[in-house]
């Protein structure tokens, strides 16, 4: 890990103090005011965009000179269209309703009752790659579930994320009568930061790990030693299966499909073949990837299966093609080979599928559909803080606000 220099240090305390300080006003707050305030920054999104554009054109150009990848600068970019989709879906988020805050569980000997109740955690950190409308999903949720945060963005991003705060996010909690302190922004680039926000229990217990594995597993490490939990997004990387029993024009549509944006996690990354089918199949597979500009990685590979070609500065553009005796064997391969982030066969036959979705682990399973379709938003119609691959109990996949909270039992006499 970086050694943790002073303006760091300095940089995330400062962050943690204020958001400690504001997350009462979050905590205490009516839905309404919540709402309201998600509303706002739905609102600011249209209306401050030119500010926010600019800002993250500055971002772009520095990253074109400093020699970024397609994928890396395609995260990075925003445009009117993202702009206007990331005001969509806070306006969705605004409008989804709370969790109960309180629900009964059962009653008790002695006349009590028992009941279990959200607690917002209080402060959360969040640690993500050069992506700036992640900075808006990751202030919404926390938003929406009353937690306070402590936000830190790669170098790349940076402005960007700074033009969101200042023109989105601070004038939104202000327009609802929110303390404006409860969300903060680590402004430095400084990547010892990042080691920096998992140090610190007592001022921010739960750390959102987003960005490369090597990095993101790092952080968890560190995390571990000090008593910070994480719900870590190390790696990423879609699995297709194509069997035997596919239908030829429904397969070239879900890759197509798959391959839309090449820089985003869930993008497909890995396609196996049935090898019954190998023949038939690799022509349409290798078509319909041609068409999107995807070159293939065919046998014998100079690489892990499940190596991940998002970040991989200069082949982006690439998917792995490997053969699969079956659909066991392609759920044993994404197991085994993968994030385990998620997974889809392609078949008409339903009992193929049934023996595919049974034996695949990962956090998605799909039949006949794109894995891009593991998204807290396309799932489940609000966004996310990330997707969340580890094998524990608790939040798993899409992590989404109603996620970001404490278990209370509470005992009291019953009426």
């Amino acid at each position: 890990m970086p050694t943790t220099t002073t303006d760091a240090v300095t940089a995330v305390t400062g962050c943690g103090e204020a958001a400690q300080a504001g997350s009462r006003s979050l905590a205490t707050a009516p839905d309404e005011v919540i709402g309201e305030a998600l509303r706002a920054m739905a609102g600011l999104l249209t209306e401050r965009a030119s500010e926010v554009l600019a800002a993250n054109a500055a971002d772009v150009a520095a990253g074109e000179a400093a020699g970024l990848g397609r994928g890396l600068l395609d995260r990075l970019r925003l445009d009117e269209t993202r702009m206007a989709d990331m005001a969509g879906q806070i306006g969705l988020l605004a409008a989804a309703p709370f969790p109960p805050a309180e629900v009964p569980v059962r009653d008790l000997p002695g006349g009590l009752v028992l009941t279990q109740r959200r607690v917002p955690v209080g402060v959360v950190g969040a640690n993500y790659e050069a992506r700036p409308n992640v900075t808006v999903d990751v202030a919404s949720q926390l938003l929406k579930s009353r937690n306070a945060g402590v936000l830190r963005t790669g170098g790349a991003a940076l402005g960007s994320a700074a033009a969101l705060f200042d023109h989105v996010v601070g004038p939104a909690l202000a327009a609802a009568g929110l303390d404006t302190r409860a969300l903060q922004l680590v402004r430095s680039a400084d990547r010892a930061g990042a080691t920096e926000l998992v140090r610190r229990p007592g001022l921010i217990p739960l750390v959102i790990l987003r960005g490369s594995g090597e990095t993101t597993r790092a952080l968890a490490a560190e995390a571990a030693r000090h008593g910070v939990r994480t719900l870590a997004h190390a790696d990423g990387g879609g699995v297709l299966y194509l069997d035997h029993a596919a239908d030829p024009a429904l397969a070239a549509a879900i890759i197509t499909a798959s391959v839309d944006r090449l820089g985003v996690c869930n993008r497909l990354n890995l396609l196996l073949v049935d090898t019954s089918a190998w023949d038939a199949l690799l022509g349409v597979a290798q078509e319909a990837l041609a068409a999107s500009g995807v070159s293939v990685s065919l046998p014998p590979h100079d690489h892990p299966v499940g190596h991940e070609w998002a970040l991989d500065t200069g082949r982006e553009a690439t998917v792995t093609v490997a053969p699969a005796a079956g659909p066991a064997e392609a759920a044993r391969i994404a197991n085994e080979e993968t994030s385990g982030l998620a997974a889809s066969v392609v078949t008409a036959d339903a009992e193929t599928a049934r023996l595919f979705l049974d034996a695949y682990a990962g956090t998605g399973a799909f039949w006949n559909a794109s894995t891009r379709l593991l998204d807290g938003f396309k799932l489940l119609g609000v966004p996310e803080t990330g997707i969340n691959v580890d094998h524990v109990p608790g939040p798993r996949g899409p992590v989404t606000f109603a996620d970001l909270c404490l278990r209370q039992f509470v005992v009291r006499p019953g009426a």
